[in-house]
């Protein structure tokens, strides 16, 4: 046997080894995993206030900032929705928030609809909601302070609530980073 043969018959015991570990890395897990990564980085990058991240997860802050970024959150829950100079709507090329109104609430929808400040209280919690409080508005539309059976009537949570675990737990911890903003307030 040379050695050429060797190595072929080296190589083909070899190779079921090999494609077992490609195929673990390119299963549907591994790509969601790179995918994550992407979106942690670009969620860092996009951050438009300055994050606190003592005691938090970098890369559940950065992918819940993903996420709240492309949700549109600021929309509902920051007044006026962009700072002058920083708004796309009108040919603006960056976007730009109020940072002392970012994510504040105050958006009057009418009648006594009006968004929720949903920057941390003095305890770190987004509209003094814990993870299970949050969690359960976003996928159940009703708020435990509220009565029974009053649902979030602008809130999104219908589709919210298909978000994974995972998903919602990064936006709670990036919630938890935001600076605390008083104002503005509902009418």
């Amino acid at each position: 046997m040379t050695k050429y043969m060797i190595g072929r018959l080296t190589m083909r015991a070899a190779l079921p080894g090999l494609f077992a570990v490609a195929t673990m890395l390119m299963a549907p897990g591994a790509h969601a995993a790179a995918s994550d990564v992407v979106r942690i980085k670009q969620g860092l990058n996009i951050a438009p206030v300055p994050l606190n991240l003592t005691g938090l997860d970098k890369n559940k802050v950065g992918l819940g900032s993903y996420l709240v970024t492309v949700a549109q959150c600021n929309d509902c829950h920051t007044t006026p929705t962009f700072a002058k100079g920083g708004d796309p709507f009108v040919g603006d090329r960056t976007i730009k928030v109020v940072k002392t109104a970012y994510l504040a609430g105050g958006v009057f929808f009418g009648g006594t609809l009006c968004s929720s400040n949903i920057t941390p209280d003095k305890n770190h919690l987004p509209d003094g909601l814990t993870l299970t409080n949050f969690i359960s508005a976003m996928k159940t539309g009703h708020d435990f302070r509220a009565k029974p059976n009053v649902l979030l009537q602008q809130m999104p949570w219908p589709y919210f609530r298909e978000m994974t675990q995972s998903d919602l737990g990064a936006i709670y911890e990036y919630l938890r980073a935001v600076p605390s903003n008083k104002t503005p307030k509902c009418p």
